[in-house]
Order: structure tokens, then sequence, then C-alpha cells
């Protein structure tokens, strides 16, 4: 799991459109960066929080953060709930879970009394220089950008 001062683990993977994305992307480009991990899309809560950040949007933007949405999905998963509900930025595809597993989002989880591995929601702020300044372990998916702002 990333400690805050940690600095942005490195990673490559692909956007909604299928172009590469890496961590070098978001480092010294003069904006905060705003990497949420959720589980699944086109489900009541990811909707949500999807919905909260894109609601929110250019509040976020004008505080100088650029925001990406990473879950397990294929990249064509993402470009369909990208369209479906507008969202104005990037999700990106970690089906290896190689990204999920770096920054401490992919663990056990217990659903209807099972103990399962699958993605864990957590927001991870990071400075300009790529540097972690924040972890929202408890997301409020219908707030999340609320508890950013």
């Amino acid at each position: 799991m990333l400690k805050i001062g940690d600095i942005m683990p490195s990673f490559e993977v692909l956007d909604q459109d299928g172009n590469i994305v890496r961590s070098g992307d978001f480092i010294g480009k003069g904006k905060k960066t705003i990497i949420y991990f959720y589980p699944k899309d086109n489900t009541s809560g990811c909707t949500a929080e999807a919905c909260s950040f894109r609601d929110n949007y250019a509040a976020l933007t004008a505080a100088g953060y650029n925001v990406v949405g990473v879950s397990r999905d294929s990249a064509k998963s993402h470009t369909g709930f990208r369209a479906k509900y507008q969202l104005p930025f990037r999700l990106l595809a970690d089906t290896s879970t190689e990204m999920l597993q770096a920054f401490g989002a992919w663990g056990e989880k217990k659903m209807y009394g099972k103990t399962t591995m699958g993605t864990l929601r957590r927001t991870f702020i990071f400075s300009e220089d790529g540097t972690l300044e924040r972890i929202i372990e408890k997301v409020d998916t219908k707030n999340a950008a609320a508890q950013i702002l």
C-alpha cells in the first residue's frame, strides 16, 4: 500500500481509446492528479462515483486537478461507460491488476459472507511532481469529488 510522500508507481496501461498511458504522462505536467480506483463499469456505486467527478469536473480542473478512473474492465467496456455517462476524463483499463496492486487498490473483499480478491475503492491524490499527498479509503461514491474539493 502506498503511503503519503511516496512517488506515483510506474505503470503502463490502455485508456478507453486504446492509447498507451504511462505514469510519466502525469508527473511534471503542472497539474495534480486524482487517480480513483473503482470495481466495475455500469454498477450503481461506480456510476455514482464517476458522475460525481463528471458533475464537478470544471471545479476540479479549475483547482488544478487531472482526473483519471481505473478499473479491471476492458478498454471497450470503458468506451461504452464513458460515452453513456458523458465522462470528460480518461478511464484506464488495468486488466492484469498490476496497477491496482502497485497502488494498493487490490485485495481481499468480503461479500455475502464470502472472501474474494477484488478492486478496493480508493482515491489517490498526487502533487504535480508525482508525490502522494492524500489517500481516500472511505469513498463516498455520491460525493467523491466533494471529498477532494
